[in-house]
Order: structure tokens, then C-alpha cells, then sequence
């Protein structure tokens, strides 16, 4: 099995946080209160508040400690103790373990016994079967956006390769992977196929670590831009063949980036 060996030096910290309503059991709970003492059931209540604030905690470590692990913040192969991530995230080891056993039921960290949880490798063999996958799907997806595209959506991409040439400048990693995504999310939603979206968009999520290992080509965003804009002109002309050609190059180019990193 052959592997990325990534450097380090990558930090990005992103702590969004969803919040869930108490389940049914709360509820049920809350009700049967009632009845014993014939007023309002106080404790059941602040024990769903503190089941809400629990798995409210639990989705941050879990978004933050994903991230980073996507970001090669946190390097395949590098061990990641509870209570490093406990301190830095300034979360209790009890929703942090809970994240980790999460992102090891997704393939993104290895419990190993003895020595803790490990960031898991990148499996080249892996990392070329999604390439391999997402060319399917992205050409079929940009020749019907070459077809289907609403003008607002045109307008849409071109903004977005707009918004992508101030931040080169900068050197910026993230809002460059960032509009990068924007540009494909908006190609999926102008193949109006919904199906087609969400494969991609799951497509896109798992090529997230492929990205940022990408990055260490020099003139990988130069050159990405020029792809993008071969997309965007080919499905401006409503030119299907065009489109699929272009996205063809792209993603070739990504798959030889990637391997050539190896």
C-alpha cells in the first residue's frame, strides 16, 4: 500500500456547531414528572439542556478536529491524544472521545491499541479510485450544466474566478480550496439533477486531503484557474463537447498532480 508522506506547518481552525432538539425520551420524561409532583418538571428539563449542550460540544470537536484532519493540519499517520485535542479545543475529554469514535467510523482516524487514535493514512490506490469516480461524474455533470446553466449561474462561476484572482495574490490556501468548491457546488446545482449534486458533493469531501496535498506543486493555482476558466467559457458558449474536455483536462490534471506529489 503506498501512501502520502504530507508535511506539516498547516493550521485552520473552523469550529461550526449544530444544534439538535431534545429527543422524544426528554419529553416522555418531562410529562411523567408532571404527574408525580403536579407542576412543571424542572430537572428532566435542564437534564435535556445539558443532553443538548453534550451533543452540541460533541459536533464542534468533531467539526474541528475533521477539519484539520482535511486541512493536513493534523498529518496522516500523526497520533492524536484526548487530551492534547481536550486542551486545544478548550472541549471535555468525554465529547471529544466521542468525535473521535465518529471519525473512526469514517475512516478518518485509527484507534490503535496501546498507542491511541491515529490520523489514517492516505491510500494512493483509494486517493485514484475517487479521482477515477469524480471524472466520471463531473464530466456528465458539466455537460448538463453546458445545457441547462441559468445565466444567474454563469454570472455565478465568473464571480467566483473573480473572487479567486485577488486572493492568489495572497497566498491563502483556504479561501482558494474554498472557491474552488464554490465553483463545482455551483456546476452541480446547474446540472439540476439533485442526485448528481449530492454524489458530487460527497465526492468532493473526500477528495478534501487530495486538495491540500496538491498545494505543494508550484503554480497549482495558476494553473487551476486557467482550467476553471475553460470550464466556465465552454458551458458560457452552451458547448457540451467543449465542457467535457476541459473538465476532462482538470480532473487529469488533479489525478496527475496528486500522484506526481508521491
Amino acid at each position: 500500500m503506498q501512501i502520502f508522506d504530507v508535511p506539516s506547518g498547516r493550521l485552520h481552525r473552523a469550529l461550526p456547531c449544530s444544534f439538535r432538539d431534545a429527543g422524544r425520551g426528554a419529553v416522555i420524561q418531562a410529562a411523567s414528572a408532571d404527574l408525580r409532583q403536579g407542576g412543571p418538571a424542572e430537572r428532566p428539563a435542564a437534564a435535556g439542556g445539558r443532553e443538548r449542550a453534550a451533543r452540541s460540544l460533541r459536533d464542534v470537536a468533531y467539526e474541528a478536529v475533521r477539519h484539520r484532519i482535511a486541512t493536513l493540519a493534523f498529518r496522516p499517520g500523526e497520533y492524536l491524544s484526548e487530551a492534547y485535542l481536550s486542551a486545544i479545543l478548550g472541549i471535555g475529554r468525554t465529547p471529544v472521545h466521542q468525535a473521535l469514535d465518529r471519525l473512526a467510523l469514517e475512516g478518518l482516524v485509527d484507534v490503535i491499541p496501546r498507542k491511541g487514535v491515529m490520523v489514517r493514512p492516505v491510500d494512493l490506490r483509494e486517493a485514484r479510485q475517487i479521482i477515477e469516480v469524480r471524472l466520471v461524474n463531473e464530466i456528465h455533470c458539466v455537460r448538463l450544466a453546458a445545457r441547462r446553466a441559468s445565466e444567474d449561474e454563469i454570472r455565478h462561476l465568473s464571480d467566483v474566478l473573480a473572487r479567486a484572482d485577488q486572493w492568489m495574490a495572497t497566498r491563502k490556501t483556504e479561501p482558494m480550496m474554498l472557491l474552488d468548491r464554490e465553483f463545482h457546488a455551483v456546476l452541480a446545482a446547474a446540472s439540476r439533477n439533485a442526485v448528481l449534486a449530492e454524489c458530487l458533493g460527497k465526492l468532493h469531501e473526500r477528495s478534501l486531503r487530495l486538495w491540500f496535498i496538491s498545494l505543494d506543486t508550484a503554480g497549482h493555482h495558476v494553473r487551476v484557474q486557467e482550467q476553471h476558466r475553460a470550464i466556465l467559457e465552454a458551458v458560457r458558449r452552451r458547448d457540451a463537447d467543449a465542457a467535457e474536455a476541459a473538465m476532462r483536462s482538470h480532473i487529469e490534471a488533479f489525478q496527475a498532480n496528486v500522484t506526481t506529489y508521491v
